[in-house]
C-alpha cells in the first residue's frame, strides 16, 4: 500500500486527478470504477479542465459507479446518478452509452442487482476510485459484511443515514437501502485509489495503516491487494 500525504484537499484533489489522467493518457479506453460523495469531487473538478484543456479525454472511457440509493428515481437531484452527471459527465466528453451505475429503483431490485454484477465480471476495472467511512466502510459496504460479497442490496445503518442527512431535507428522506459493488468486486480492480480528507477521517485511516485485517473494518480488506495507492491530507494524516 502506497501512501501519499499531502498538505490539503486541494493538493489531493490535483495528486488524485493526476493519476487518473496520466492512466487515461497511457490508455485512452481505461475502465474506471468511480466513487461519489464529498471527497472526489474535487478531482472531478481537476479532470474536467484537463479535459477542457485537451489534455486528457473520456471518449472510448466506460465507468462503473460504486453504489446507488434503493428507491431514489434517477432524477432525484440526491441520487448518484445525478451527482455523477453533474459533477462530472455533463463536463467532459463521455459517451453517455459508456456510463454505467447501479439501476436501484423498481420492483426487481434483485434482478437489477444481478444484472450489475455480470456487467461488473464481464470488465476488469482499470483504477477503482474510493473514499472511506469514518467506521471503515468502502462503498456501501459496512463493518461485518463478508469480503466474499458481490454486488448486493445493503440496509444503511442510522449512523450512515445520519452522516448523509446533510444531502436531504431531512432524515425521514434519506433511503434505507442502497446497490452496491461488494468487496470482492472491488478486490478485482487493477489498481485501488481511496482518497480521505479531514480529521474526521483520521481514526479510519489510523486502522487502515495500523490495523489488521477484519470484516470489523471493511477497507482492512485493502491490504490484501497489491496494487493500493492511499492520498491523505495532512488532518487525514494526523494521528499516523
Amino acid at each position: 500500500m502506497q501512501i501519499i500525504k499531502v498538505k490539503n484537499y486541494e493538493a489531493l484533489s490535483k495528486e488524485a486527478a493526476k493519476i487518473v489522467g496520466n492512466l487515461l493518457r497511457s490508455k485512452p479506453d481505461a475502465i474506471l470504477g468511480l466513487a461519489t460523495g464529498s471527497t472526489p469531487v474535487g478531482m472531478y473538478q481537476n479532470l474536467v479542465k484537463m479535459n477542457e484543456n485537451h489534455e486528457i479525454s473520456f471518449k472510448a472511457v466506460k465507468s462503473y459507479n460504486l453504489d446507488e440509493y434503493c428507491d431514489l428515481p434517477r432524477s432525484h437531484a440526491q441520487s448518484y446518478y445525478t451527482f455523477m452527471h453533474e459533477n462530472l459527465f455533463n463536463h467532459v466528453d463521455i459517451l453517455e452509452k459508456n456510463v454505467h451505475l447501479p439501476h436501484a429503483e423498481g420492483a426487481d431490485l434483485t434482478k437489477q442487482c444481478a444484472d450489475y454484477n455480470k456487467a461488473l465480471n464481464s470488465v476488469k476495472i482499470d483504477l477503482q476510485v474510493l473514499g472511506i467511512g469514518g467506521n471503515g466502510h468502502i462503498g456501501f459496504n459496512e463493518p461485518g459484511t463478508p469480503f466474499s460479497n458481490e454486488t448486493f442490496i445493503v440496509e444503511l445503518t442510522e449512523k450512515t443515514r445520519e452522516d448523509n442527512k446533510r444531502f436531504f431535507a431531512s432524515l425521514e428522506e434519506v433511503p434505507h437501502r442502497a446497490m452496491t459493488m461488494g468487496i470482492k468486486n472491488i478486490m478485482a480492480a487493477k489498481k485501488i485509489l481511496l482518497l480521505a480528507s479531514g480529521k474526521n477521517k483520521a481514526l479510519a485511516i489510523k486502522e487502515l495503516v495500523f490495523g489488521n485485517v477484519s470484516e470489523k473494518f471493511p477497507a482492512s480488506a485493502l491490504k490484501d491487494h497489491d496494487n493500493v495507492t492511499v492520498i491523505i491530507d495532512e488532518d487525514a494524516a494526523s494521528l499516523l
